[in-house]
């Protein structure tokens, strides 16, 4: 049996024994169809967890059976909808359009990689959906899943391979 966590555009993230504030993208839910690059808002769905990217200059390792991989200065995500790494992650400098995963602001100290159109990977359809630390006031995400960071590792403790996290209307 695998654990299942849900996002609510309520602003509610919550799973077994588990709840929490969060926010979602800016450009709302819309269904993983609908959902396309840079259009802000989070995709419906159950969404298998992958990996956990954390900041080692700023946390400490998450406490999570999970799969954990250390951030560097170089690490990014390719989101150029045309590209063969679309969606994927690639090292810095990189020619092609991308969000750098090592960034000044804290949000991403901690990162959990949502498994959203990444088997197979279709062009333009949405990249880096990731669950991570809220801004100030929750300000909505570019389609993210937001909490805050206490919250974020809580969650983290209870997650094991095999997690799922639904993004719900």
């Amino acid at each position: 049996m695998s654990l299942k966590f849900t996002a609510s555009p309520t602003g509610k993230f919550s799973g077994p024994g588990f709840t929490a504030r969060c926010a979602l993208g800016k450009g709302g839910v819309v269904t993983a169809s609908q959902k396309r690059e840079g259009d802000g808002a989070s995709p419906v769905g159950v969404w298998p967890v992958r990996n956990v990217f954390y900041r080692p200059d700023r946390v400490e390792p998450p406490v999570t059976s999970l799969p954990l991989v250390p951030l560097k200065p170089y690490d990014g995500w390719c989101d150029a909808s045309n590209h063969p790494l679309y969606n994927r992650p690639v090292s810095l400098p990189f020619a092609a359009s991308h969000e750098k995963l090592w960034r000044d602001d804290h949000v991403y100290d901690v990162i959990v990689e949502l498994g959203y159109n990444d088997d197979p990977v279709e062009a333009g359809r949405g990249s880096a959906i990731f669950l991570h630390i809220a801004r100030p006031n929750y300000e909505p995400t570019e389609g993210c899943i937001a909490l805050e960071k206490s919250d974020l590792l809580a969650a983290l403790e209870l997650m094991l391979p095999g997690t799922e996290i639904e993004i719900s209307f």
